[in-house]
């Protein structure tokens, strides 16, 4: 996220009003929520999480033991079991 001059963007009679709430403060405008985009989707987090997830759990269901899957993937114990039990659930 980049920040902006209000200056630049906005007429002075809207910067008057904002500073009467937030005077030489930053502040964030959030978009639009028909324009915001869900976690993880512009740059395939998601996907890669999930892909991690499934590995973890063919893993787990080859022989892996939790605590192996743990140190392999910087995880903790109760992490793995979570990410078992919903793999499995799926």
């Amino acid at each position: 996220m980049c920040y902006i001059t209000a200056k630049e963007v906005l007429p002075i009679e809207i910067i008057e009003l904002i500073q009467k709430y937030v005077d030489g403060e930053y502040i964030y405008i959030p978009k639009k929520d028909n324009t915001r985009s869900g976690w993880g989707t512009r740059n395939n987090t998601r996907e890669k999480i999930n892909i991690r997830n499934c590995n973890i759990y063919k893993e787990y269901m080859n022989g892996d033991s939790r605590k192996e899957l743990s140190e392999k993937y910087f995880l903790s114990k109760k992490s793995i079991d979570r990410i078992i039990l919903k793999e499995k659930l799926e």
